[in-house]
């Protein structure tokens, strides 16, 4: 690969875009961890309802890390963006969405936590 090949930028945006599915993944899955416990209330009426309190603990840590994992990504994709010349970048090409999107997945994750604590 030359030193103005615009693959540079798409390999990274495609590794940003891989970092916010894997986010996504884990805020969707602290959200049905933390429901665990309704879940079996629902499912199981009539029985004996023990304590689930770990679900919530543990589906928040993971819409957490989702979160953070997704921030970060985001700021790490924008930061390498920034080392790229003006012939590694994809004429008239917008950067600015995906890492909007990694951002807005990680204020989603967060929002997400606040409403399982409350």
């Amino acid at each position: 690969m030359s030193d103005n090949d615009p693959r540079v930028f798409f390999a990274a945006e495609r590794t940003l875009l891989a970092w916010v599915r894997t986010a996504l993944g884990l805020i969707g899955l602290g959200f049905v961890v933390a429901k665990f416990g309704l879940f079996l209330r629902l499912a199981h009426p009539e029985g004996e309802h023990l304590s689930h309190a770990w679900s919530v603990s543990v589906g928040v840590g993971l819409a957490i890390l989702g979160a953070i994992s997704s921030a970060v990504a985001s700021w790490q994709h924008a930061r390498f963006c920034r080392t790229l010349s003006v012939n590694e970048l994809p004429p008239r090409y917008r950067m600015d969405p995906a890492v909007w999107l990694g951002f807005g997945v990680a204020l989603a994750g967060g929002a997400l936590c606040v409403v399982l604590v409350v």
